[in-house]
């Protein structure tokens, strides 16, 4: 499987394809729009949010309800159409696409780099995650997303230690930053309004869950099929996100091995078990049979509304750098970007292993899997 994505943030629309997805999967385009608007929900975004209500349009690739095996091709309308009318922008933004797109394409106009390379083209990545999450339902493999931490604000390992993925999903809806924490909520809220009143923005981190796999997704057999690279390759692509963590990768890597693998155990009902998880759920590129724990750590947004120094790109002269219309904080829209990311990826390599056109064919082989192979090795 694979999707593409074209449009500018302020052009007609945004469009998306996605190519090899199997046939006969129920869609639920309420569930897509619900992701969508999760995507543009969250404490700390900016003006944009109060104009587009993002929805998704099939235009091929759906019938009745379910796929039909050919590419799906879908729009989001923009209804803040206006790029003939914006201005030309000669004065790049530090940390954007502004100034290296500029160049790589010889524009001279950067308006032609950041209307391409702003992060509203995410929505596009949201309903190809979405489609994929509606494929791994029926598989019974299951996600969620939530906010570990906004600028200084963040949650302890003992905050997470006993929860589980049903009061996790119960209970992040509720929080205006996509926290579990209702005490850490309010405090990064508070962050965010501090940054706020300085015209600044913050960073944090999102930290996404799978359940429902079973050992052996991914393969450690090539450098490009392993499923930790290409989760790390999926959300790294993500606009503003500048680190990828698989379990506790970055603990680990200051600690000696006795206290960072994940010891294997056997029991009679239960088979192969381990009473930790620091590894993620992935060994060797592989799915271990753990929940899958991927963490995406998201620089500040680029625009500020108190500009950095930057140069006119026409006369060379010092300057300040351009503004757009920006968000102070975009953590909890990322989370819902890094889950379809993930989602996507997940669903591609049981797709590449499973097989078959249709929801049938992939749903029988990934069940044999399950509950032949995978169950008689863990019982041996």
């Amino acid at each position: 499987m694979r999707f593409l994505s074209s449009g500018f943030s302020h052009g007609k629309a945004l469009m998306g394809i996605v190519d090899g997805f199997p046939a006969n999967v129920p869609i639920d385009a309420d569930s897509i729009n619900y992701d969508l608007a999760r995507r543009q929900s969250g404490y700390g975004r900016g003006g944009r949010q109060k104009i587009e209500k993002d929805r998704v349009d099939f235009i091929s690739g759906v019938k009745d309800g379910k796929t039909t095996g050919s590419p799906i091709g879908y729009l989001i309308w923009n209804k803040d159409y206006k790029i003939e009318e914006l201005p030309s922008v000669y004065c790049p933004r530090p940390g954007h696409a502004d100034l290296p797109g500029a160049i790589k394409f010889a524009q001279e106009d950067i308006r032609n780099i950041l209307e391409r390379a702003s992060a509203r083209e995410t929505a596009i990545r949201v309903v190809a995650g979405s489609l994929a999450n509606q494929l791994l339902s029926q598989l019974g493999v299951r996600s969620l997303a939530f906010v570990r931490q906004i600028g200084e604000i963040k949650l302890e390992e003992e905050d997470i230690d006993d929860w589980s993925f049903e009061f996790l999903n119960r209970i992040i809806p509720l929080s205006e930053v996509f926290c579990p924490s209702p005490e850490k909520s309010e405090e990064m809220k508070k962050q965010i309004d501090k940054a706020q009143k300085h015209s600044d923005t913050l960073g944090g981190v999102v930290e996404v869950w799978i359940e429902g796999l079973p050992p052996g997704i991914g393969t450690f057999t090539q450098w490009d099929q392993r499923l930790d690279g290409k989760l790390a390759q999926a959300v790294m692509s993500i606009p503003a996100i500048k680190g990828v963590e698989i379990g506790e990768g970055i603990w680990a890597s200051s600690q000696f091995g006795s206290k960072v693998h994940d010891a294997i155990y056997y029991d009679e009902d239960k088979g192969y078990y381990r009473k930790t998880n620091r590894a993620g759920g992935i060994e060797g590129g592989m799915t271990n049979g753990e929940r899958v724990v991927v963490r995406a750590y998201m620089k500040p947004i680029a625009t500020l509304g108190s500009p950095l120094d930057s140069v006119d790109i026409r006369t060379k002269e010092a300057t300040k750098a351009t503004v757009e219309r920006f968000d102070t904080c975009a953590v909890p829209a990322a989370s819902v970007v890094v889950e379809s990311m993930c989602r996507w990826v997940v669903a591609e390599m049981i797709v590449e292993k499973f097989g078959g056109d249709t929801l049938e064919d992939i749903k029988k082989a990934f069940d044999d899997y399950k509950n032949g192979r995978a169950k008689q090795w863990s019982e041996r």
